[in-house]
């Protein structure tokens, strides 16, 4: 566990020492969430409909600009066989790396989202739901995001296949995000169930993810 903690505190003071990651995911939320009005016009019933589809495909889609990131550095530096020869099972320093992904990127662009979501004229009760949902959501944009990192490792152009890896991937996230949503604005008992079937597929995404994207780290570096 000793290993798991130093792992996970090595890359949280990596990421808060290089800031570009988070900056350039959070920068790219802002601008896509921003240039929507301009584009659709200035309904305000039309922006509150749409606003928490627009703020979980943003949120996806600006996280997946971190991804890449994930193993490049420790594969470049040469950590990465490290990590794959060393006492703590390689499934657990990938599950270390995602969680301090999900902390660095995940939380800071769920905080972001209530202030995007003004811009949206997304209705002020429904904020606590919103950040809920994302927080609730984001561990498996992450742990699933692994996988691709994982499998485009030694890719070329592989930013792009990395959006295709994992967007299907992010479909149950984000169709359980959007409803629960949904469910609150307007005050069926769904919201509940939804919520909970939200985190079920983080869970099942922590329990499972590391596994596959440990067995495709193992093939990049025999």
């Amino acid at each position: 566990m000793s290993g798991f903690l130093a792992l996970l505190r090595r890359d949280l003071m990596l990421a808060v020492r290089e800031g570009a990651a988070l900056g350039t995911a959070l920068g790219f939320y802002l601008v896509v969430v921003a240039m929507l009005p301009l584009g659709l016009g200035p309904d305000l019933k039309l922006l509150s409909r749409i606003a928490p589809g627009v703020l979980w495909i943003a949120l996806l889609l600006a996280a997946l600009l971190s991804l890449p990131r994930m193993f490049e550095a420790d594969h470049e530096d040469g950590s990465l066989e490290v990590m794959a020869t060393a006492p703590l099972p390689l499934e657990l320093a990938v599950a270390a790396k995602a969680l301090a992904h999900w902390i660095s990127t995940g939380i800071p662009l769920a905080l972001m989202a209530p202030v995007l979501g003004l811009m949206l004229n997304l209705e002020l009760s429904l904020t606590p739901v919103l950040v809920a949902t994302m927080l609730a959501g984001t561990p498996a944009v992450s742990f699933l995001g692994s996988i691709g990192a994982a499998l485009t490792l030694k890719a070329r152009r592989g930013g792009l296949l990395l959006a295709l890896l994992v967007l299907p991937l992010y479909v149950p996230t984000l169709i359980f995000g959007i409803s629960t949503i949904g469910f609150a604005s307007v005050g069926q008992d769904g919201f509940s169930a939804s919520l909970l079937v939200l985190m079920a597929v983080s869970v099942a995404s922590i329990a499972l993810a590391p596994v596959a994207a440990a067995a495709a780290l193992r093939l990049q570096v025999s």
